[in-house]
């Protein structure tokens, strides 16, 4: 972790999508700062607005209302710094305008507010501009390394579950298979919490990849033994293990050279489906496979959404209470992270680049096994 100058003047950023508890960690090292006499600029639209250097002073009064609002109040966006789309010149590395930037508005140090993209390119941007940079570890997936627990996840979480809890109803009205299918393209902690938490009898995630007959064969015998309905929780990032061998062929093709395998998200067994949301894919085998009427429900964007949980409020608030502390002490390039309990500093350049899976021998693997919950495996 690096020391800085005396703080005076501190950016703060939010990039990447979306989440709830957003405004709450802004809220929270606005008026920290204020307590300690520090000038605070909000700057819009993630990196690109530090780009084209769109900011303005972020006053306690600015953030006066908005803990329990959703959403961010500087905007967000996608953009990268070393990536960045600039109209008809297509993609520029604008890193040294972004940099430029920060000394520009006079910031002795950059918070930026992100998932695992926005730590990576936190990082860089510390490293090739040799400025000071702070993060927080935000988003639903709940995939950021180093932290327990990312702000977002817990009203995702609450929100998935509902949605599962409510599709009871219909699927065992109608006598159908429902598949819900919430985020996580790379990590199942959101679509394993909220099966365990909804009682959902198949959970499908992107670190098991699963076996179509096996999660035919599971909802088969709940039919014969009486059960009305099922519900399949399944992460977007899923792959059945045809899928999975496919993409293993694919990345090896690229490292060697070649990239005439197709994307895993478009193949069902010898049949191409390229529009095919893996949701309406496990729909699809499961229709196949044992003719049960399936419907499919895509929660989407709707986990981003609406006002956060207190859990949210209250971890975005401590995680950007204590940055700021430790920012006013003069310390940077670090991500607040919560270990054990407690709220800890970790170097970012530990976080960059790293994704937080779901261990296979993760207790809650473990407990939606021994509550007879198929995992596809």
């Amino acid at each position: 972790m690096a020391k800085s100058d005396a703080c005076r003047c501190i950016g703060i950023l939010t990039s990447g999508g979306d989440c709830p508890g957003l405004n709450a960690a802004i809220r929270a090292i606005t008026r920290v700062a204020a307590g300690y006499g520090i000038e605070v600029v909000g700057i819009r639209d993630g990196f690109r607005g530090l780009v084209e250097r769109r900011a303005e002073p972020l006053r306690a009064a600015d953030v006066s209302g908005i803990l329990t609002r959703g959403g961010t109040i500087l905007g967000t966006s996608r953009d990268k710094p070393n990536k960045m789309p600039m109209g008809k010149a297509g993609k520029m590395d604008m890193t040294a305008a972004a940099i430029q930037n920060y000394h520009y508005l006079h910031l002795d140090c950059l918070v930026c507010l992100g998932g695992n993209g926005t730590q990576k390119n936190a990082a860089r941007l510390a490293r090739e501009g040799n400025i000071n940079v702070v993060t927080l570890p935000k988003t639903i997936d709940n995939d950021v390394a180093m932290t327990e627990v990312s702000f977002g996840f817990d009203t995702a979480l609450a929100i998935a579950t509902d949605a599962i809890d409510r599709l009871h109803s219909t699927a065992d009205s109608h006598h159908r298979v429902m598949v819900v299918e919430v985020m996580g393209h790379k990590a199942g902690w959101l679509a394993l919490s909220a099966g365990v938490a909804g009682g959902a009898d198949v959970i499908l995630i992107p670190e098991i990849p699963y076996d179509p007959d096996a999660v035919a064969a599971t909802l088969k015998e709940r039919a014969r033994s009486g059960k009305r309905f099922s519900i399949v929780a399944v992460a977007e990032g899923a792959m059945s293990r045809d899928e999975a061998a496919a993409a293993k062929m694919s990345e090896e093709g690229k490292k060697g050279g070649k990239n005439d395998e197709q994307p895993p998200s478009t193949v069902v067994g010898s049949e191409m489906y390229v529009r095919a949301t893996v949701g309406q894919r496990v729909a699809r085998e499961v229709e196949q496979r044992i003719g049960f009427e399936t419907r499919v429900a895509s929660l989407g964007h709707l986990q981003r959404g609406g006002t956060p949980t207190a859990a949210d409020r209250i971890l975005a608030s401590q995680l950007g209470a204590r940055a700021m502390e430790l920012i006013a002490a003069g310390k940077a390039g670090f991500m607040m992270a919560i270990q054990g309990g407690k709220y800890v500093p970790v170097p970012l350049e530990d976080v960059a680049g790293k994704l937080k899976l779901v261990p296979l021998d993760d207790p809650l693997l473990k407990t939606a096994r021994e509550v007879d919950t198929c995992l596809g495996d």
